[in-house]
């Protein structure tokens, strides 16, 4: 009996988990779509994804403009 009520529980945690990485999965392909279509909203996410990656730097030094640094960032990323 104690087997059956651990299975069923198994399987309903399956099921959670699995509504939980279509929901992720769901939310990301939203934020594609909002990014393709505006290019504000991307800069802002590598806006924030810059700040992140600062944040676990002790020291940086920076030589050129914002957009150049974003643009070796993004460069950087796609290969």
């Amino acid at each position: 009996m104690s087997k059956v009520v651990e299975a069923e529980k198994a399987a309903q945690a399956n099921v959670v988990r699995r509504r939980e990485e279509t929901a992720a999965t769901r939310s990301m392909l939203n934020t594609a779509k909002v990014m393709e279509d505006n290019p504000v909203a991307l800069r802002l996410k590598e806006l924030e994804v810059l700040e992140r990656i600062a944040e676990k730097i002790e020291k940086i030094q920076v030589h050129g403009s914002l957009d150049s640094i974003l643009t070796k960032l993004i460069r950087i990323n796609r290969e």
